[in-house]
């Protein structure tokens, strides 16, 4: 059984682990939307605990965008995972997505 799951930490950011994929995307987007509204201030996503992403994930990342660009919000991905990476590469939305890495 393919897994996801998405937590918000104390300090606001928010926490992803497990699958991005078809099977998964439809339920975490429909569980995160209360964190958008729910949070305040800037929205600072932690990606890496995912253990595997498909285009269906980098769609997700898209959405959240589309999302807090709704509420006038600043948001940005921490740590994409590198198989994301290369998927937003080859789909020319590098430049797009507002990335952090974290890692040393």
């Amino acid at each position: 059984m393919v897994t996801a799951k998405i937590e918000q930490s104390g300090d606001g950011r928010i926490t992803v682990s497990g699958e991005l994929g078809f099977p998964t995307v439809t339920e975490l987007r429909n569980v995160s939307s209360h964190l958008f509204v729910d949070s305040c201030g800037d929205l600072e996503i932690d990606l890496s605990a995912v253990t595997r992403s498909d285009s269906a994930g980098l769609a997700l990342l898209l959405e959240w965008m589309r999302m807090a660009m709704a509420q006038k919000r600043e948001l940005r991905f921490h740590n994409l995972p590198e198989q994301m990476l290369a998927i937003a590469r080859a789909s020319e939305l590098q430049a797009v997505l507002p990335l952090v890495n974290d890692s040393p």
